[in-house]
């Protein structure tokens, strides 16, 4: 258990509840909250171990415009707490 041991995040977006990322393939009612969404990525870029990321399961075909754009916008906000920026 190496505390220096690099992380690689992979972040379904779907797990997001549909209210607020519904461009995606498995929509999860009751899914995570805008806060805990953000707090994964948060606590991973406090760890000081990411070393890569990715965000899958985001098809802004699968939404209507407006849903595509929401899902596309916390989306990129997800990334920017990964690399350390903090909603609070």
């Amino acid at each position: 258990k190496d505390p220096h041991r690099p992380l690689h995040l992979s972040y379904d977006i779907d797990a997001i509840d549909p209210a607020l990322a519904p461009a995606t393939g498995t929509t999860v009612r009751g899914g995570l909250t805008y806060r805990e969404a953000h707090y994964i990525a948060e606590a991973v870029a406090l760890s000081g171990n990411l070393a890569s990321a990715d965000i899958v399961e985001l098809n802004p075909t699968l939404s209507d415009a407006e849903g595509a754009s929401a899902t596309v916008d916390l989306g990129l906000q997800i990334v920017t707490s990964m690399m350390g920026k903090s909603i609070i």
